[in-house]
């Protein structure tokens, strides 16, 4: 079989307009496994977020999540990496946004914290159900912890504000951050080698897979790296065009089961 690791991302590939596996999409996935391919998820989401769709395929190798900064066993909860943010550079982040006034998620411990509760915090909690915590301002919160966080999330509901954020902060932390939007209204930021591609090609050299023998799927610009990384990049329909670009080919939009597609007609056919 000439592809054996088959990387998955979750949001706009994976789940459906509602936010769940679609039962022919769980199908194929499980038909891939059963005939020996190994399966894992690459997502932005935080560990706990991605481990119940996991468990809902029967994945138990080494998820790739926040982008990529966190890889960690589905089954036994072993880290095999974490590429955190610097403190320093945190910290430097947080400030900005509280002179800009743009709400950050911080991700400490696979924990979630805002400084308060208002209408991003419940847009993220309609995507993604992990419970908040709103400890006030966010600079004195992390001094005092004094823990490298894995990912900051900046979160505007006017979209086009953000790309103006991302291109400052990239004159401002480039080549020390990775700073992208995952989705119109989410920026992430997270470590400079923490990304999709780089956590994919740690996890090909720990299980002895070649990249030729890899198969990614994505949507946005966090899967770019990852669709480039692989020996066949996919790009569902409703990818961006920058993003199509970067795969090798196109299968069907999230809404038509197009990771089922893939599968059926490249894996399992």
């Amino acid at each position: 079989m000439k592809y054996k690791l088959l990387a998955v991302d979750l949001d706009d590939t994976l789940l459906n307009e509602k936010f769940v596996i679609s039962a022919r999409n769980r199908a194929a996935i499980q038909k891939a496994a059963a005939r020996g391919i190994m399966v894992t998820l690459a997502t932005g989401r935080m560990f706990r977020s991605a481990l119940p769709f996991a468990r809902e395929l029967g994945i138990d190798l080494p998820l790739v999540t926040y982008h990529g900064a966190l890889i960690k066993q589905a089954g036994s909860g072993n880290v095999l990496q974490h590429r955190a943010v610097p403190l320093s550079l945190a910290l430097k982040i947080l400030e900005y946004s509280e002179e800009q006034k743009v709400h950050v998620n911080l991700y400490l411990d696979d924990n979630l914290y805002v400084q308060e509760e208002n209408e991003n915090s419940a847009y993220y909690l309609r995507i993604a159900s992990i419970p908040i915590q709103a400890v006030g301002p966010l600079p004195p919160f992390l001094k005092q912890h004094r823990v490298e966080p894995t990912k900051l999330t900046m979160i505007d509901m006017q979209a086009d504000r953000l790309d103006a954020v991302q291109s400052e902060l990239r004159q401002l932390f480039s080549p020390g951050l990775s700073i992208l939007q995952s989705r119109p209204k989410f920026l992430e930021i997270t470590h400079q080698e923490a990304t999709k591609g780089q956590a994919l090609r740690f996890l090909a050299e720990k299980q002895g897979i070649a990249r030729e023998s890899i198969v990614a799927i994505g949507d946005s610009y966090n899967d770019v790296d990852m669709l480039r990384f692989a020996g066949l990049g996919v790009a569902v329909a409703n990818a961006p065009e920058d993003v199509k670009k970067a795969a090798d080919l196109v299968t069907r939009a999230n809404t038509d089961d197009g990771v089922a597609a893939f599968i059926e007609e490249y894996l399992l056919d």
